[in-house]
């Protein structure tokens, strides 16, 4: 077999085995050693890719941002802030038909400034509005469907687990993606927001619910001890890195001793909980690291099968031009979106791209958004997506199925659709804030 015949394979053989359970970076790591081995006839030279692919990845100082963006996401969770957030949200939007809905996909896009993770928010806002919307006789549907399309802003606005992958695999900024996941992030609660108000208004039943004209105004002391904390997080982490004061080690570092002093303050952490919350970060970041080496792995091989030289030539011989390989790179990743996660879509497929990309004198940091946006759609989409799964699984609820959580997620995954080809239209939305 030629060097191109063997890393067609490996990638075939690579999708086979995440689809069949083996955790992804195993799949990554142990095909791309054999499939380097094979073409070279080299063993030794496997073992000298791993070991250089494990000295250019994790040893990196920026890779500190991981541990320090998971730790802060766990204690924020800890400390109760998603719940206030949405009660303030609620308050604003009581009296608007939909406005629970759109209460939720507020406070997510909050959550998910500090966070950074779409299966958190999912778990988080499946105990807190699906029983207030169902209280309030929304369609079981649209109350799963809300929650599993805002969920995916986690993985859009900074900090994401998906951006940091990114921008190692693509040898970006991390910065610089978290910056640009700004704007595209907000389009997006802004478009959910304005499908849930043209929902309300023209497909009422669909939607259901009622406004609420009686509830309790909360007064602005009260409003003010819910908000401040988790916006002076926000502004202390992307205020510092937009304004250049810090780096996204030392904005992790800083968003992290801030949630810690939240936490203390509000009495919701002892000494077990900060240990458990120190393991479980320990946990989520080794096997965070571990992806992102065999990615680095596989990125090798894929260089010495000279796939992604061969994809250009193709594409270049067939006079394939920006349109038609956008259309390309996203009916694949929307494909491989209904049988993978996110993670490992994104893995796959974007050093397929990234020199075509490159070549074409395109943005890798626009590219990255675009490539995080697309992949999220599979978190809405059968059989896999994975947020749906956690909400039915969360919710434990008999009257909801796993059916009606796809079914209601469903205009939400076509709303990021549509935004996504807004992003491939109009790459400034990505890099506004760069410029």
């Amino acid at each position: 077999m030629t060097p191109i015949e063997i890393g067609l394979v490996s990638i075939v053989a690579i999708v086979l085995l995440i689809w069949a359970g083996v955790y992804i970076a195993v799949a990554l790591g142990m095909v791309s050693f054999i499939a380097i081995w094979l073409m070279r006839d080299n063993i030794d030279l496997a073992f000298a890719l791993t070991k250089i692919a494990i000295g250019d990845s994790v040893m990196e100082y920026t890779f500190a941002t991981i541990p320090l963006f998971v730790f802060m996401g766990l204690i924020v969770s800890k400390a109760g802030l998603g719940a206030d957030i949405y009660s303030v949200m609620n308050q604003g939007f009581r009296r608007i038909t939909g406005g629970i809905g759109m209460a939720t996909v507020g406070a997510n896009a909050v959550f998910a400034a500090v966070t950074g993770s779409s299966i958190a928010s999912a778990s988080v806002f499946s105990k807190m509005s699906v029983p207030e919307m169902l209280r309030h006789n929304y369609n079981p549907r649209f109350a799963v469907g809300v929650v599993a399309g805002s969920s995916v802003l986690g993985m859009i606005i900074p900090p994401s687990a998906m951006l940091i992958i990114y921008s190692f695999v693509a040898e970006q900024s991390v910065g610089e993606m978290f910056l640009a996941g700004v704007v595209p992030g907000l389009l997006l609660a802004v478009a959910y927001v304005g499908a849930i108000w043209f929902m309300g208004r023209f497909t009422p039943a669909f939607v259901g619910g009622e406004t609420i004209e009686n509830a309790d105004l909360m007064e602005w002391r009260e409003i003010a001890s819910k908000t401040l904390p988790i916006v002076s997080l926000i502004v202390v982490v992307l205020g510092g890195l937009y304004l250049g004061w810090t780096t996204p080690v030392e904005a992790g570092a800083a968003g992290s001793l801030i949630g810690i002093f939240i936490a203390a303050i509000r009495g919701k952490i002892n000494v077990k909980s900060f240990w458990e919350t120190l393991i479980e970060t320990g946990h989520i970041t080794a096997a965070l690291l571990f992806l992102i080496t065999t990615a680095s792995m596989y990125a090798r091989m894929l260089g010495i099968a000279g796939l992604p030289n061969e994809l250009q030539a193709i594409l270049t011989q067939n006079n394939f031009d920006f349109f038609w390989v956008m259309v390309i790179l996203v009916v694949l990743m929307l494909f491989l979106g209904t049988i993978l996660d996110t993670a490992s879509i994104i893995l796959i497929v974007v050093p397929l791209f990234l020199p075509l990309i490159d070549n074409m004198g395109l943005s890798l940091v626009w590219f990255g958004i675009v490539a995080v946006v697309a992949a999220e759609i599979g978190l809405l989409t059968p059989p896999l997506g994975l947020s749906c799964f956690v909400i039915k699984a969360t919710l434990d609820d008999d009257r909801i199925k796993l059916k009606d959580v796809f079914l209601g997620a469903f205009p939400f995954a076509f709303v990021m659709l549509l935004v996504l080809i807004l992003l491939i239209r109009f790459p400034a939305l990505s890099t506004a804030i760069l410029n």
